[in-house]
């Protein structure tokens, strides 16, 4: 099985990616609108093809890429039936299985931090997915949403911590950065949920939490309500508009060579190999300017920053760090030479070796 777990720093919200390696069917669990182009990326990288996003619950903090990632991928949208949310493919109820090739995730209802939670527990028990309803020595709010202490004390004890002491979990958030913890761990450790705490000790401690609702309550709620949607059928901008670039997992924006071939009088090529890498056996891209990494940010003045650029190195890794460098020095519209000189050679396109 293939499993990631990612993350977005701006709402501390983990993301997982499970794949079947044999069929390369995958699934995604809470994944977040802003990191779609993301977790794309890392579909295509892996030769993975994403059949369902599975959200744990309507979130109150972010927007779920659920509806972005079906336009893209045609994947199901599932979620708890019970919430009635507008777009679901596949509403979930207690007891269901979600597949992804050989292999399945359970679904168990953990109402309590809001009334629609739902914990994914992989076929053989030695992991499960447990959205808000409970945290790292921890556990979700349980003050809106249709949130009750009584729900979510039962929930845990009786869906998520009776399962297997090694079974591993993953929360839905970290606000610490760590990253996974266990049923035996949290039935010892967790301050809320585990030891000696009684349904009045917990009840108790979540009614006094007072705590401001999330900053974008107003927002992600409605939105996760159409699980993503934008509103008034808002055209979502997958890819830059300026060239057809693919979005690696590193985050860096891609050409490959017959395209950049084709729109070359459009850009601004940049090589930023050393002066003696210009005119070796692999030659340079006919207008290409030569700018060595290690010059380049002391030469920025050099380029027109209302002109797309295309950094070219021998591989692709030196102007991959070119592209990162410049992107961070307001240039808005960069990509990088897939594969680089090496590739642009082997492909058999035009090349100069004239000198510097």
């Amino acid at each position: 099985m293939i499993f990631r777990q990612l993350f977005d720093a701006v709402s501390s919200t983990y993301t997982y990616l499970l794949g079947d390696a044999e069929s390369g069917e995958a699934l995604l669990i809470d994944p977040v609108y802003e990191q779609v182009p993301r977790d794309l990326a890392l579909l295509q990288e892996l030769g993975l093809r994403l059949q369902a996003t599975l959200d744990t619950h309507v979130h109150a903090d972010h927007v779920t890429g659920a509806w972005r990632l079906r336009q893209r991928c045609g994947s199901e949208i599932a979620l708890a039936a019970t919430v009635g949310a507008e777009g679901v493919s596949r509403p979930l109820r207690h007891g269901d299985r979600v597949a992804f090739g050989k292999r399945h995730l359970g679904v168990r209802a953990t109402p309590g931090h809001t009334s629609g939670c739902l914990t994914y527990v992989l076929d053989d028990e030695r992991m499960a997915f447990t959205g808000d309803s409970l945290l790292i020595r921890g556990c979700g709010r349980t003050d809106f949403q249709g949130g009750s202490p009584q729900q979510l004390f039962t929930s845990v004890r009786e869906q998520i911590l009776t399962l297997p002491g090694d079974c591993l979990l993953y929360p839905a958030h970290d606000y610490r950065g760590i990253t996974v913890t266990s049923v035996a761990e949290e039935r010892r450790f967790n301050p809320r949920l585990g030891g000696d705490v009684d349904l009045g000790d917990f009840a108790g401690y979540m009614d006094n939490l007072n705590l401001p609702h999330p900053k974008q309550m107003a927002v992600a709620v409605p939105a996760n309500l159409r699980c993503g949607k934008p509103e008034g059928e808002a055209p979502v901008a997958e890819t830059p508009d300026w060239a057809p670039l693919i979005l690696r997992f590193s985050g860096v924006w891609e050409i490959e060579p017959m395209a950049l071939l084709e729109h070359a009088a459009n850009f601004q090529i940049v090589d930023v190999r050393e002066a003696p890498e210009f005119i070796d056996r692999l030659g340079h891209l006919p207008d290409a300017r030569l700018v060595p990494l290690s010059q380049l940010m002391g030469r920025l003045d050099e380029l027109d920053r209302e002109r797309p650029v295309v950094a070219v190195c021998r591989s692709g890794v030196r102007s991959a760090q070119a592209s990162v460098l410049l992107t961070k020095a307001g240039f808005g519209k960069v990509a990088n030479l897939a594969g680089g000189m090496l590739r642009w050679k082997a492909e058999g396109l035009p090349v100069a070796t004239d000198s510097v």
